[in-house]
C-alpha cells in the first residue's frame, strides 16, 4: 500500500517536471518569435518593480520603447527622476542595439519583413506584395473611393497564415467617424474560409472620441501588444478629430505638435512589434495658384507633418461603377504608378474586365 502511494507520488513529480520543462521552452519560442523585448527585464541594478509598473502606465512596455525614448520623455513620468531615467536608457541600451550596421543586414532584415495582402492582386502588385509591416501606410481619398473597404479588408487578411500572404496576427482598430461594420468583416472571412467568430475575436475594436483620447488609446494597444501577437493596426482616419478639436489658424501650430507626437507614437509601435500601421486621411480642395496647373487640385490634409511620417502614401480615385484607382503617391522604394481594383461584397478585389 506504502510501495504503491511512493510510486504514485514519484509519477506525479515526473509529469510536474515535464509540464516545467514544456512551459520554459514555449517561453524560449515566445521569446524567439517576439521582436521585442519586454520592460519587466529591467527590473534589478538599481531598476525596482514599482519603476517597471510605472513605465508599463505610461505606455512603455518594451525594451525598445526605453531605448528609443528620450530623458525628457522617461523624467516626465511621475516619480521618474532625471538620473532614474539615465539608468533606464543606459539598462536599455545593453539590450537593444542603437549603433551602426551594415547595408547588408539592413537588407537581409528588409527580406524578412511582411507584407499582407490587400486582396487585390492588382493592389498587391502595385505594392510590391501587399502592405507592409514596420511600417506606416496612408491611403487617403475623397468619400467613397475605398479607405475603409481597405481597412476593414486588412484587419481579415492580416489573420491569414503567411503562406496565403498574411500576417498571422490580430488586428487592432481604431475608428474616430464610426465607421467600422463587423458584418463586413463576416463577409469577408467567408471569402477566405475563415470562422466568422474567430476573426471577430481576433480584432481588437476601439471608437475614440476626441484627438486626446485616440493618442490614449495607443497606450492601451502597446500594452495589448506585448501579451499578444498582432500584425496590424488601423486608425480610421487619423486627422478627422484633429479638424474638429484644433480650428482656425491661431490652434493651427498646436495641432500640428499634437498631430506629429500621435504619428511618432504609431511610428513607435511599428519600430518596437514589427505591425503594420496603416491610417486614412481626408483630402482638401487647393485653393492657392498651383491649384490651375494640376488635373485633381485636392491635397491630403496635415501637411508637412503627416507627409513626412508615412513611409508610404496612397492616393485613392473614383474609376467607373465599383472599381477604384490607387495610385502611389510617395514611397522611399515604390515607382510611381497606379493599379485599379475593385469593392466587392467580400472586400477588396481585382476589377473584373
Amino acid at each position: 500500500m506504502a510501495r504503491g502511494a511512493q510510486k504514485e507520488k514519484e509519477k506525479q513529480k515526473e509529469k510536474e517536471v515535464v509540464q516545467d520543462e514544456e512551459v520554459s521552452v514555449e517561453a524560449e519560442e515566445q521569446e524567439q518569435e517576439n521582436p521585442f523585448t519586454l520592460v519587466t527585464k529591467l527590473e534589478g541594478n538599481g531598476i525596482t518593480s514599482a519603476d517597471i509598473k510605472k513605465l508599463q502606465e505610461a505606455g512603455f512596455n518594451t525594451v525598445e520603447s526605453i531605448a528609443y525614448s528620450t530623458k525628457k520623455t522617461l523624467a516626465a513620468i511621475k516619480n521618474i527622476s532625471d538620473a532614474k531615467a539615465e539608468k533606464l536608457i543606459a539598462e536599455a541600451a545593453k539590450l537593444v542595439p542603437m549603433g551602426f550596421t551594415t547595408a547588408m543586414e539592413i537588407h537581409k532584415q528588409r527580406q524578412e519583413i511582411i507584407q499582407v495582402t490587400t486582396g487585390s492582386k492588382e493592389l498587391d502588385k502595385l505594392l510590391d506584395g501587399g502592405i507592409e509591416t514596420g511600417s506606416i501606410t496612408e491611403i487617403f481619398g475623397e468619400f467613397r473611393t475605398g479607405k475603409t473597404q481597405i481597412c476593414h479588408t486588412l484587419a481579415v487578411t492580416c489573420q491569414l497564415p503567411l503562406s496565403s500572404n498574411g500576417g498571422e496576427g490580430k488586428a487592432l482598430y481604431i475608428d474616430t467617424e464610426g465607421t467600422f461594420r463587423p458584418e463586413r468583416l463576416l463577409a469577408i472571412a467567408e471569402r477566405y474560409g475563415l470562422s466568422g467568430e474567430d476573426v471577430l475575436d481576433n480584432v481588437a475594436y476601439a471608437r475614440a472620441h476626441n484627438s486626446e483620447h485616440q493618442s490614449q488609446l495607443l497606450i492601451q494597444a502597446s500594452a495589448m501588444m506585448s501579451e499578444s501577437r498582432f500584425a496590424l493596426l488601423v486608425v480610421d482616419s487619423a486627422t478627422a478629430l484633429y479638424r474638429t478639436d484644433f480650428s482656425g489658424r491661431g490652434e493651427l501650430s498646436e495641432r500640428q505638435r499634437h498631430l506629429a507626437r500621435f504619428l511618432r507614437q504609431l511610428q513607435g509601435l511599428a519600430d518596437e512589434f514589427g505591425i503594420a500601421v496603416v491610417i486614412t486621411n481626408q483630402v482638401v480642395s487647393q485653393v492657392d495658384g498651383g491649384a490651375m496647373f494640376q488635373a485633381d487640385p485636392k491635397k491630403p490634409i496635415g501637411g508637412n507633418i503627416i507627409a513626412h511620417a508615412s513611409t508610404t502614401r496612397l492616393s485613392l480615385r473614383k474609376g467607373r461603377g465599383e472599381t477604384r484607382i490607387c495610385k502611389i503617391y510617395d514611397s522611399p522604394c515604390l515607382p510611381e504608378s497606379e493599379a485599379t481594383f475593385a469593392i466587392n461584397s467580400d472586400g477588396i478585389g481585382d476589377a473584373k474586365e
